[in-house]
């Protein structure tokens, strides 16, 4: 499971296990012979809160966490590793560059970093205002 499923699961309030399986295609199984093809069955769509989820995280957290605008804190918030190596690896998997992480260094990784997951948590079914994603 990629860095980050396991955050937005963790963020929509969603079990590992579901978000690893949503992460795999299901085969479709072919009609039977003869019989007509299948009508295509509506699903709907459920949209994810993310900053309420958040802050009722906050609410039950001990320490005091700027979420909203660090990525350390988000990642702490959410009870995952948020070290260096791990912010890296996440940014490098939202396709920041390895030779900005060598040239640019942390400060500005964190804070593309955190605006990137904001806007993948939206791209994902999560409602973000507008706030966190400029």
């Amino acid at each position: 499971m990629s860095m980050f499923s396991k955050l937005m699961g963790r963020i929509f309030g969603t079990k590992e296990d579901d978000v690893a399986k949503t992460d795999e295609v299901a085969p479709t199984p072919a009609p039977e012979p003869g019989a007509a093809p299948a009508a295509a069955v509506p699903v709907a769509i459920t949209v994810i809160d993310v900053e309420a989820n958040l802050a009722e995280m906050a609410k039950s957290n001990s320490e005091e966490l700027d979420w909203k605008r660090s990525i350390v804190d988000l990642m702490k918030l959410v009870g995952m590793d948020s070290s260096y190596g791990a912010r890296k690896e996440l940014a490098l998997e939202l396709g920041y560059s390895k030779e900005d992480i060598d040239s640019k260094g942390s400060a500005e990784m964190n804070m593309w970093l955190h605006k990137e997951v904001m806007k993948q948590l939206a791209a994902n079914g999560g409602k973000v205002p507008a706030d966190l994603l400029d």
